[in-house]
C-alpha cells in the first residue's frame, strides 16, 4: 500500500528554492494512486495541493498544513498528429517527442519550464501561442466526488493566463491531456524551438532561481476608460498618450502593455528586499539572488503593485500561485 512521507520540505520542489515542510507528501504515478490520495486525505480531513514543476509557485516559508499532491504521471503517448499526456510530464519533453514525430503547434513552448497540467492549469502563452490552441482534450478529476470526466476545449473555458482550472482553485485535478498537433517539417520545428530557447536565455534571468513572470500583462482595453472610442483609436491613445511614447502594445496574444515596462519605468529595477531583486534584466521577474524568503518576494510584489498604480492608474494582477 501507498504511504503518504511526512515533513517534507517543499523548497526542494520549487524553482525558487523557497517554500517550507509539508505536513504531508505524495508523488501520484498514476490515476489510481491518484484517487487513493484523494480518498485518504478526505479521511484525514485535511486540504490537499496539487503540485506540478514548481515553476510558477510561490510557497510560504510556513509550508502546507495538509497533503502535498504531486503529479508524476508522465507517459507521452502519440498516435498520428495526436498526443496524449500525463499531466506531471514537462513541455521540454513533449516538445521532444513533438519534434522527433515532426509535429508542429508547440514552438512557441521552446524552453517553457514546467508541466503539461500546469500549463493547461494556467493557459500558459507567450510568443502570440497559448496552450489552448492545441488542446482537443482534458481528462481530470472532481476532488470531492471523485468522479473523472473527459473536457472539451470549449469546456475548459479557457481565457488570458486562465482555465476552469484555476477558476476551481484547485478542486479539479488534471490527470492527462489530448494534444491536437499538425505534421511539418522537423528541421523547421526544432529551428524555431532553439530560437525561443535562446531568446529566454538572453533576455530571462536565468541565472538565478525565479517563477517566471510575476505579473500578466496588461489587456489594453482592460485600463482604458473610455469605453465608448473604437478599438484601433483605443490602441493608439493608450499605446501615446496613456503611457507615452516609452511604451508599445504587443500581442500576448491580444494586444497587451507589458507588465515589464509599466514596472521598470516606476523605477523598480534592481530594487531589492532582503534576498529578493526585481531583475534589472527582466523587471518582470522577481529572482531569489540571496537565499531569499517568501516574505521578501511578497514585499517586492506589494511594492511593484503599488507604484505602478501610483505612476500610471494600472493595477498588475499576478501570474504566479502562490501557497
Amino acid at each position: 500500500m501507498p504511504q503518504f512521507k511526512q515533513n517534507i520540505p517543499l523548497s526542494k520542489f520549487s524553482h525558487y528554492k523557497i517554500g517550507g515542510p509539508a505536513r504531508l507528501f505524495f508523488e501520484a504515478k498514476s490515476e489510481k494512486e491518484v484517487l487513493w490520495a484523494i480518498k485518504e486525505a478526505k479521511k484525514l480531513k485535511v486540504p490537499v495541493f496539487v503540485l506540478g514543476g514548481g515553476t510558477n509557485l510561490l510557497i510560504s516559508d510556513d509550508g502546507f498544513d495538509g497533503l502535498v499532491l504531486r503529479l508524476a504521471m508522465r507517459d507521452i503517448k502519440v498516435k498520428g498528429t495526436t498526443v496524449t499526456v500525463g499531466a506531471g510530464a514537462s513541455m521540454a519533453d513533449v516538445l521532444k517527442s513533438a519534434v522527433a514525430r515532426s509535429l508542429a503547434g508547440l514552438e512557441w513552448a521552446g524552453g517553457l519550464p514546467g508541466t503539461v497540467g500546469g500549463a493547461v492549469r494556467g493557459n500558459a502563452g507567450c510568443f502570440g501561442g497559448e496552450i489552448k490552441d492545441s488542446i482537443a482534450a482534458v481528462r481530470s478529476v472532481d476532488m470531492k466526488t471523485g468522479k473523472i470526466v473527459t473536457l472539451t476545449a470549449r469546456a475548459c473555458a479557457f481565457a488570458y493566463r486562465h482555465s476552469i482550472f484555476k477558476k476551481k482553485n484547485g478542486a479539479e485535478i488534471i490527470l492527462s491531456v489530448t494534444l491536437a498537433l499538425k505534421k511539418g517539417n522537423k528541421k523547421e520545428i526544432a529551428t524555431v524551438i532553439k530560437e525561443r530557447i535562446a531568446y529566454r536565455n538572453e533576455h530571462h534571468p536565468m541565472e538565478h532561481p525565479n517563477i517566471g513572470s510575476i505579473f500578466k500583462n496588461v489587456p489594453v482595453l482592460a485600463v482604458h476608460k473610455k469605453g465608448s472610442i473604437k478599438y484601433k483609436k483605443a490602441l493608439r491613445e493608450l499605446s501615446l498618450a496613456l503611457c507615452g511614447s516609452r511604451f508599445s502594445v504587443k500581442t500576448d496574444p491580444f494586444p497587451v502593455i507589458s507588465a515589464a515596462k509599466l514596472i521598470s519605468e516606476s523605477g523598480l529595477r534592481g530594487v531589492s528586499a532582503g534576498g529578493a531583486m526585481i531583475s534589472p534584466k527582466h523587471p518582470n521577474f522577481i529572482v531569489n539572488v540571496l537565499g531569499a524568503q517568501s516574505p521578501d518576494v511578497m514585499n517586492l510584489i506589494v511594492l511593484a503593485k503599488a507604484e505602478v498604480r501610483k505612476k500610471f492608474g494600472i493595477p498588475l494582477e499576478e501570474e504566479i500561485q502562490l501557497l
